[in-house]
């Protein structure tokens, strides 16, 4: 009941603060005293997790005259934004934190954090570094650096930075959550766990918050593994390649793998999915049960979309046998589409590399890799999925989604909308994908693509809606390349050197 009396009493406060500061607003620069309350105002908005008011109350305290004010009210509105997922938002106003001429610690790495957010990861890490220099023992830079690091496989260092953040800063509630994702690709769940819940004890409005809901069923998930060993693999099998032939099937890999000790079946190597995937189908026909719910995207009109989470006893793909792994079922099924929804893996959500080699139809799947040459080495990173950084036009750099279950080189409507300041020419695909059919897609012609020494010239990119992706993943996805950019090469995706290794025919 207290809490009952609590929460009201917030909001009759938040209603009386937006009366009294209406009245004293005024074309352009507003007052000190209105620009204070509208101040309070966004932050009493955020405990209610009214985040879309809260920028708007912030926006408006950065009109006042007072430029300390402003300044601590432009840091709101940027926080806000990100919390949205309002990335160009987000850039403009950290943008414009960063070049006063009082610089901070805070202010470069709500910086750095949206650099991130637009999918800048190599500028946002030098925001970071200059935010450490500034203020050793700040907790929010210490987060961007570890969740960096993490993206370029460096776990152990991501762990330990990532703790050291939670012990200067044991209420950030994202901090604990960098923390139980760090945990779980060290597939260490238990602790994960231990993390999850920090971070749900920290949210605003816990008990009615989606976010505490889909968190909840993570831990639940992660649970469900207790007294056993996650992603098991023995000794010797991690200590060894393995390769298996595979078919190319409308350009996507296919190789052949026992469920549960089942008759082997198609599975498609899928880099574009963060888990093994099973149909409802074969879940019910091997006796894979689900645990509990979980959000993915991808492309098409559903946008986020809610699977199955379950654990799947045993896997086999020629030699390499792994046990107690986490999969998704896509259940319910997608209905409309073309073709129906298949299995599929990725050793990366194994913490394994892996070299596709599309002349001989060989993949071969490792812990370790032997140091092979490649005519091409771009550096990768994995947030969820792997990517490599290209560059647009010359000047508009993005990070694309290495997917070998997928068939073109696309870019997101985002990224063609910052290409193009005038209306370009847009010719109308039928395009379906995870999450549907996408009614917008186009084909963009004329654009110039560079990956490093790879260089696409006056090419035709498809442009996809990649909003629900990029909200899930908390950057602004760039695009996609899949076999059209890949099947000219022996490709090497090695984890433990972070690289996409790209040796040609």
């Amino acid at each position: 009941m207290g809490t009952t009396r609590r929460t009201f009493r917030l909001a009759v406060g938040a209603a009386g603060l937006v009366a009294v500061c209406t009245l004293g607003l005024r074309a352009g620069q507003i007052s000190v005293d209105d620009a204070e309350l509208q101040y309070q105002l966004g932050n009493l908005l955020i405990e209610e997790t009214r985040y879309h008011e809260a920028l708007d109350a912030f926006d408006r305290a950065t009109r006042t005259t007072d430029p300390e004010l402003a300044q601590r009210a432009r840091k709101g509105k940027v926080k806000m934004a990100l919390r949205i997922a309002e990335f160009d938002l987000a850039l403009s106003e950290a943008e414009r934190l960063t070049t006063d001429a009082r610089q901070d610690a805070e202010s470069l790495t709500l910086h750095g954090d949206a650099l991130w957010s637009a999918g800048l990861f190599l500028e946002s890490d030098r925001l970071y570094e200059r935010a450490i220099a500034l203020e050793p023992s700040s907790s929010r830079a210490q987060f961007g650096i570890a969740r960096s690091l993490a993206t370029r496989n460096r776990l152990e260092e991501a762990l330990d930075t990532a703790l050291r953040a939670v012990a200067a800063a044991p209420r950030d509630g994202e901090i604990h959550h960098a923390v139980g994702d760090i945990y779980e690709r060290l597939h260490r769940f238990d602790e994960a766990v231990a993390a999850y819940n920090n971070y749900i004890n920290l949210l605003p409005n816990r008990d009615r918050s989606e976010k505490a809901a889909w968190s909840r069923a993570q831990v639940r998930f992660l649970e469900a593994f207790a007294g056993r060993t996650p992603v098991e693999i023995d000794e010797q099998d991690n200590g060894m390649l393995h390769t298996v032939p595979f078919r190319l099937v409308r350009d996507k890999v296919v190789v052949q793998a026992r469920v549960n000790g089942g008759n082997p079946q198609d599975f498609v190597l899928d880099t574009g999915a963060e888990e093994t995937v099973l149909s409802a189908a074969t879940a019910r026909r091997v006796g894979v049960r689900p645990i509990t719910y979980t959000l993915s995207a991808g492309v098409g009109e559903i946008g986020l979309r809610g699977l199955e989470l379950a654990r799947l006893d045993r896997l086999e793909i020629g030699t390499l046998q792994i046990r107690n792994l986490p999969v998704m079922i896509k259940n319910p099924a997608l209905r409309g589409i073309p073709t129906r929804e298949g299995e599929s893996f990725s050793p990366l959500s194994l913490g394994m590399s892996m070299t596709i080699d599309y002349q001989q139809r060989l993949l071969t799947i490792g812990r370790k890799l032997p140091d092979a040459e490649a005519d091409i080495r771009l550096p990768m990173r994995v947030h969820r999925l792997a990517m490599v950084r290209g560059l647009l036009n010359a000047t508009r750099p993005a990070y694309f989604v290495v997917d070998t279950g997928g068939e073109v080189i696309s870019i997101s409507a985002a990224t063609a909308d910052s290409l193009a300041p005038s209306p370009f020419r847009r010719i109308p695909l039928r395009v379906y994908g995870t999450s549907g059919w996408d009614p917008d897609a186009f084909l963009l012609p004329g654009v110039d693509l560079d990956f490093e020494s790879i260089a696409f010239r006056n090419f035709p990119l498809v442009v996809l809606n990649l909003r629900a992706p990029s909200v899930l993943l908390g950057f602004q996805v760039g695009g996609i390349v899949g076999h059209k950019f890949l099947g000219s090469y022996r490709v090497t995706m090695d984890m433990a050197g972070s690289e996409l290794k790209l040796e040609e025919f």
